[in-house]
Order: structure tokens, then sequence, then C-alpha cells
């Protein structure tokens, strides 16, 4: 049987380029606050600590708009690589058996996940059994994802992008899966995807 879930971080992955947007994504205002400060405060809302934020190298701009929110940062080692990269640093940080028990793994340009969304996926780590809680979003899995200890190793093997893709495929028959609607699925990549959430 699975151990007792009681702590879980989050890890936000925040180290990207923002190529497509031109300038840093994460520093764009989405209802009155950076999208950067949106997404760590609604990890720490739903009760997720500690929280990491995974950076690039060249993150001042990122840590000055998250003054105030308990956080801690965490330097990608290949920021403009696959997000297994990003991810592998932050499981990697979070230290050795005993401490956390799993963790809640989010993008920071899903500006509309919920702090009550995160909070169904640790509710339901801390009263079932299932290795990992995912969201779908009609046919899509994505963020956020709960991942319990145990598959950390199998997320530390995996490289590519998609946020563990290949270890929520491998073990999509037992995860507890969570419906939300294909709007939440949203994210910020281009001018054009910001100026229709600004409208």
């Amino acid at each position: 049987m699975p151990s007792e879930v009681t702590r879980v971080a989050g890890v936000i992955l925040a180290a990207g380029r923002s190529r497509r947007m031109g300038r840093d994504k994460l520093l764009l205002v989405v209802e009155g606050e950076p999208m950067v400060r949106r997404a760590v405060a609604r990890a720490l809302d739903a009760g997720l600590s500690p929280v990491l934020v995974v950076v690039g190298e060249e993150s001042a701009p990122v840590r000055d708009a998250l003054v105030g929110l308990e956080c801690n940062f965490v330097v990608s080692d290949d920021p403009t690589g696959p997000t297994s990269a990003s991810l592998h640093a932050a499981i990697r940080e979070l230290g050795p058996e005993g401490r956390i028990d799993a963790t809640v793994v989010l993008l920071a340009d899903m500006v509309r996940v919920t702090s009550a969304m995160i909070r169904a996926l640790v509710s339901a780590a801390r009263t079932g059994h299932a290795p990992l809680e995912v969201s779908r979003y009609g046919d899509v899995l994505a963020p956020p994802l709960l991942f319990r200890r145990a598959l950390w190793s199998e997320l530390l093997a995996y490289h590519g992008d998609g946020c563990g893709k290949t270890v929520v495929i491998a073990h999509r028959d037992e995860a507890g899966i969570h419906e939300w609607p294909v709007a939440a699925l949203q994210d910020v990549d281009t001018p054009a995807d910001y100026e229709a959430l600004s409208r």
C-alpha cells in the first residue's frame, strides 16, 4: 500500500525564454498581478509547501515579482532545453526520503488553474492510493499533476517536454483523473494569446 501523503510540495516551472512572446511572459499582468506571482499565490493558497519556482540564470525580474511570497528558487540546468531539465532540478532540490510525500507540478503560464483545482488533487492523494493525480481537459492530460514520491525516480529518468509525459502515460490506468473545463487549459505563449486573455 502506498505511504500516507501528508506534506505536498509545489513545483512551478518558470525557466523558459518566452521566445514566441518576445518578452518575459511571466511578468505580464493578468487580473492585476504578474502571471508568475498569480501562479505562486495559488499554489500557496492551496497549501503546497514548500513551493519551488524553477527559473533560468537571468531570473532577477521574476524573483522581484515574487517578493513577499513564501517560495524558494531553483535554477534549471538547461532553461532553454526540455521541460524535464527544470523538473529534475526541482525534484533534486526536494531532498531525501521522509521530508516530502508528493509534489504538484504546475506551469506558470496556465492562468486558468485555480487553487481549488490544486486542492482537489491534494485531497485525493491524501484520501486515496493512486500513485499520481492527473488533470484532464477534454482529451488532454496536463498540469496540475501530482506525483507521489514513489514516481520521482521515473521522473528523473524521463527526458523531454510535457512535465513527465511518459510517466503520466505509463501510469494512466492507476491515476486519479480530475476533469476540468477545456477552457481551463488555456496558456499564454504568444502576443495573440495575451491579447485574447486581456479581452
